[in-house]
C-alpha cells in the first residue's frame, strides 16, 4: 500500500514538476495575439484574457511558482533549524527566550496580512516574495523544530555524549539534530504544501508578480472573468497547482510510513 501511495504521489507531483522545469524549452516563441478567451483556431487550450496562447502560458508559468516556493521552504528552515537546536541545547534560560520569544511576536501576525502589509510598502519581485514568504515560516517551523530536539536533547544519551567530551557540532547535529528528521520530514511535507498556498494567493493578489505575468496562479485570477467562455484558461493552471500540493503529500506520506516500520 506505501509502495503504490509513494507510486501515486509520484505520478501526480511529476507533472507540474516537468512543466515547470522543462516547460519554458518548451514553448516557443510567441504567435500573434488572437481573439480573447477564444476556443479553436489553432489553439489547443484556447486563448486567455488578453488573447494570448493558453498552452504557451500553461508552460511558461510553473517555473515562478515552484522555484519561489522550494526556495522559500529551504530559507525557512535554513533559518528555524540553527535557531531551534540553540534554544534547545543551551542551558541559559534567558539565551532560549531571547532565540525563541521574538519569533511568537512574530507568528501572532498572520501570514497573509503581514506579506500584503510589507507589499503596500515595498514592491517585492520573486526573489522577495521567496524572502517574505520564508519569514512568515520561520516562526512555525522554528518552535516545531524546538519541541523534537528539546525531547531529544533531554534524553541521558545527549549528557553522556556530554561527559566523554563530544564537541557541540556533533551533539547538536550528530545526535539531537539526526532525532528530529522524522519530524522535519513530516512538517516538511505540510509546510510546502502552506508555502504553495501562500505562494499561490500571494501571486493571485499580485503580489511578487507582474500582472499580466505567466504565471499558474495569475492565469486563475486574470482568466476567472471568462471562467464560464473558455475554462481551460483558468481549469489547467488551478489543477496544476491542486497536483503539485495534493502529490507532494501523498510523497511525503509514503516516506514516512516507510521510515516508520522499518
Amino acid at each position: 500500500m506505501t509502495h503504490r501511495r509513494f507510486l501515486l504521489g509520484l505520478g501526480v507531483v511529476a507533472v507540474p514538476l516537468l512543466l515547470a522545469l522543462l516547460g519554458p524549452f518548451l514553448a516557443g516563441e510567441p504567435g500573434p495575439r488572437a481573439t480573447s478567451f477564444a476556443l479553436g483556431d489553432g489553439h489547443l487550450l484556447g486563448t486567455d484574457f488578453v488573447g494570448r496562447d493558453v498552452l504557451r502560458q500553461t508552460l511558461l508559468g510553473g517555473r515562478t511558482v515552484v522555484v519561489t516556493a522550494l526556495a522559500a521552504t529551504a530559507l525557512a528552515y535554513l533559518v528555524a533549524v540553527p535557531v531551534a537546536l540553540a534554544g534547545a541545547l543551551t542551558r541559559l534560560r534567558w539565551l532560549e527566550d531571547l532565540l525563541m520569544r521574538p519569533l511568537d511576536v512574530l507568528l501572532a501576525v498572520p501570514s497573509l496580512l503581514l506579506i500584503l502589509l510589507v507589499a503596500a510598502v515595498l514592491t517585492p519581485g520573486a526573489v522577495g516574495l521567496a524572502l517574505l514568504v520564508a519569514l512568515v515560516n520561520v516562526p512555525d517551523a522554528a518552535r516545531i523544530v524546538r519541541a523534537a530536539a528539546g525531547e531529544a536533547a533531554a534524553r541521558p544519551a545527549v549528557e553522556a555524549l556530554r561527559m566523554q567530551g563530544e564537541s557541540r557540532w556533533r551533539i547538536a547535529v550528530g545526535y539531537v539534530g539526526r532525532s528530529t528528521l522524522r519530524t522535519l520530514a513530516a512538517d516538511a511535507g505540510i509546510r510546502l504544501t502552506g508555502v504553495l498556498y501562500l505562494v499561490s494567493t500571494a501571486a493571485f493578489l499580485g503580489v511578487g508578480v507582474a500582472p499580466d505575468a505567466a504565471d499558474w496562479a495569475v492565469m486563475v485570477d486574470r482568466n476567472r472573468t471568462g471562467l464560464m467562455v473558455q475554462p481551460w484558461a483558468v481549469v489547467v493552471p488551478a489543477l496544476l497547482i491542486v497536483a503539485l500540493t495534493m502529490g507532494t503529500n501523498l510523497l511525503f506520506d509514503a516516506a514516512l510510513e516507510k521510515r516508520g516500520r522499518r
